[in-house]
């Protein structure tokens, strides 16, 4: 990176400022590199003191706006004209304290994200991802091809984020997201629902190996957000997902085009990004009362669960004259508890067992019942005795595993290369690989490896799919039993059923294909009807092309092995040729 004087920055950031604010001159915009925007920490934005009044009123003239530290001469909303006293803040700890290492991370740009040399940038649009709704000049500056592959995501909710190529941007990608609408009524969804949106986005980031992002305000007029309350949990919520993962990002450029919006958040970003003890003191009596909770969501004191305690000698009385077996329900429980129902939070009566924790004693209790007729454990195949799901049990149970996928680095399961996305097959079908012989039983937690699995086929059960299945040198390494398998077409759902075209298994054994006939049998006949045995590499070349797959070596070796010497095998990633002999 280079560095630069303090005057050569300011004048340099002016100049760029300009730029970006009159687009219409000079023609196209050059790109802006990270190294061309002013850091939060670098010098050249406090070249201003708390008493610079005059650098306030030259901005106000026309001339450069005054730099973050100026915060302090403009009246604040929030400790209005008494300099802090009606603060929401309390004395004490900081609730933000000084991170250096966090700052040099924070980039404040005036101007559209669209000509940032990132790797990512923030389109703020609506459910249905179209170009009328979407940040102002991104299509323009993209290119028809951003809109024509948003058409192809099916839309987007609102808090969450899905990402595309950039097209003709000069970032890489573009990560689009939905705001919510705001109504007095419903301030605390609407302010979780927006904290959300700027946590997908920074996920969806390092998900995928990125690691600079360019923010605009995500909250717009056409949705009745107030400015300066969404700039705090724009902010916060910023801070809170560094505070977890700065290691994993190089840096969150906030972009804002308006006077009024330079003015907010040169004020906020102290209270959130104090820069040294000063500030961080000085925030302590301008933070608002609620910042949130460790995410940076509003915290709802009606959700939480409160036990007064009993007073003295009451918990005696109560437990003494109390049933042993009381349902959950309080207006079934004996009169004589009366004294404990009054001290119960309501809500905390209301609470069911977790789900997933009902479920599996549901099927604890099937399995039970079912244990002299289960042949599959006999046969060695595992339980198999468990219920089925309906539907909306299926969705739920898919949407939980997913969540939980999403929340976790799971990159010791990927480094496995147990399952990995290939090309597609030879009518366009994206294909998923499985490699039996990686599937090191011994040394796998199987519930990590599940909610892996989850998450790497949720892109392609959404359409027709195809599995293609290596069992190449696979015989040796103990197999999952069929009640794992039937536990994972349960998570994955009925989508996957329905959109799952054909497995294609290379080198199948005697014993797998008894094993599919069970599954058959006693799991699913649609899904494994779908099983194509292929006994040649070059047979499953006529379904999936071999450019469009990465085979291990040993696959090839192992062909040579079985097959003996017809043909040729050509490694399209190594460009080996494996020759087999004739005769």
């Amino acid at each position: 990176m280079q560095h630069r004087s303090p005057a050569a920055a300011t004048a340099s950031g002016a100049a760029s400022t300009a730029a970006a604010m009159e687009p219409g001159v000079g023609g196209v915009e050059p790109a802006v590199t990270l190294d061309q925007v002013p850091r939060w920490s670098d010098p050249d934005q406090r070249l201003y003191t708390p008493s610079s009044s005059s650098a306030t009123a030259e901005a106000a003239d026309g001339g450069s706006e005054p730099a973050a530290s100026a915060f302090l001469s403009f009246s604040d909303p929030l400790t209005g004209d008494d300099g802090g006293a009606a603060g929401g803040g309390c004395a004490g700890a900081s609730r933000f304290p000084v991170d250096h290492e966090i700052n040099s991370r924070i980039y404040l740009w005036r101007g559209h994200p669209w000509n940032m040399e990132v790797d990512a940038v923030v389109n703020s649009t609506n459910e249905s991802l179209d170009e009328a709704h979407s940040s102002p000049g991104l299509h323009a500056a993209a290119g028809s091809g951003l809109a024509e592959e948003c058409a192809t995501l099916g839309g987007c909710r609102t808090g969450m984020a899905k990402m595309t190529n950039a097209y003709d941007l000069p970032a890489r990608k573009v990560i689009h997201t939905v705001g919510p609408k705001y109504a007095v009524k419903y301030h605390t969804a609407a302010e979780n629902a927006l904290s959300h949106c700027y946590r997908s986005c920074l996920e969806l980031l390092i998900e995928n190996g990125l690691e600079s992002i360019a923010m605009g305000c995500i909250y717009t007029e056409a949705k009745n957000y107030p400015r300066e309350p969404a700039a705090h949990v724009a902010i916060r919520t910023v801070r809170r997902f560094l505070e977890k993962q700065k290691g994993k990002i190089a840096g969150v450029i906030f972009c804002i085009t308006s006077s009024s919006d330079t003015e907010i958040y040169k004020r906020l970003l102290p209270l959130y990004f104090p820069r040294d003890k000063q500030e961080e003191e000085t925030a302590v009596s301008k933070l608002p009362a609620d910042v949130g909770d460790e995410n940076g969501e509003t915290v709802i004191d009606e959700r939480k669960i409160r036990i007064r305690p009993l007073p003295a000698g009451a918990a005696d009385r109560t437990v003494a004259t109390a049933p042993l077996d009381l349902p959950l329900e309080s207006g079934l429980a004996s009169r004589s508890t009366f004294k404990l129902d009054s001290y119960l939070d309501p809500s905390f009566m209301s609470l069911i067992k977790d789900p997933d924790l009902r479920r599996k004693e549901q099927w604890g209790k099937s399995s039970q019942a079912q244990k002299r007729f289960n042949y599959a454990r006999l046969l060695g195949y595992g339980d198999i005795g468990f219920p089925p799901l309906s539907a909306a049990e299926e969705y739920s149970l898919h949407s939980r595993y997913l969540a939980k996928a999403n929340s976790l680095n799971l990159s010791e399961i990927a480094e496995m290369k147990i399952i990995y996305r290939g090309g597609v097959d030879s009518e366009g079908r994206p294909v998923m690989v499985v490699v039996g012989a990686h599937f090191l039983l011994r040394c796998l937690d199987l519930e990590r490896f599940v909610l892996h699995v989850v998450k790497e086929f949720e892109p392609l059960i959404q359409k027709p799919y195809t599995i293609v299945y290596l069992h190449s040198a696979a015989s040796l390494q103990p197999q999952p039993d069929l009640g794992f398998m039937k536990r994972i077409q349960q998570i994955l759902g009925r989508k996957h059923q329905r959109n799952l075209h054909g497995i294609y298994i290379l080198h199948p054994t005697l014993g797998l294909r008894t094993a599919i006939l069970g599954m058959q049998l006693l799991i699913d006949g649609e899904v494994w009807k779908k099983v194509v045995y292929v006994d040649r590499l070059v047979q499953l070349f006529r379904y999936v092309p071999r450019e469009q797959l990465t085979i291990p070596d040993f696959v090839f070796q192992h062909d040579l092995e079985v097959n003996g010497g017809r043909g040729m095998i050509v490694d399209p990633r190594t460009k080996h040729i494996y020759q087999r002999p004739s005769g």
